[in-house]
């Protein structure tokens, strides 16, 4: 009996803190995006997981926080949110390298559920004509998800409203 007490209180408390991150998330929506931008330093603090790239850590729907951070500051390892050199939709995936060539720092990206490299995306405008580049530009890298206590920090299921509203 008291093993179903303290699971309950446990599937309370938990309920509780998904609601108040709930609550927190659409709070810093609606008001708090100067805040939020100004904490992260990135014009965009908030994107929204979408497919299956990133599994298992990173599931569709899940929330990110993106900070924006000077280029030596990315590394190996970190998840970085990008804009696709077409379209423009933003992709979330890991580095897997860097590359300085002169001034400019390139990102080589892979999404962990994915076989091989963001090829396809290695290319940079120069002076408005489309050329292969080593790796993801610093200037199309909006930020880098957020880590606390060295674990990338994740809002699940959040983020369905807006990928519903989106498709």
């Amino acid at each position: 009996m008291e093993k179903d007490s303290a699971e309950t209180t446990v599937s309370r408390v938990s309920i509780i803190i998904d609601v108040a991150l709930f609550l927190l998330v659409i709070l810093l929506a609606v008001g708090g995006s100067t805040f939020l931008h100004r904490l992260t330093g990135s014009a965009t603090p908030l994107a929204v997981v979408e497919g299956a790239s990133m599994l298992p850590l990173l599931r569709e729907g899940d929330m990110v926080v993106i900070a924006k951070k000077a280029p030596e500051e990315i590394r190996v390892d970190d998840i970085v949110v990008y804009r696709s050199v077409r379209g423009g939709r933003l992709i979330i995936h890991r580095v897997v390298g860097v590359e300085r060539v002169g001034d400019k720092y390139y990102y080589k990206i892979k999404g962990d559920n994915n076989w091989n490299e963001d090829f396809h995306e290695y290319y940079e405008r120069v002076d408005g004509i489309l050329r292969r580049a080593p790796g993801v530009p610093y200037d199309r890298i909006i930020g880098v998800v957020v880590r606390v206590g060295g674990m990338h920090f994740k809002i699940p299921y959040v983020g369905f409203f807006s990928l519903l509203i989106h498709r």
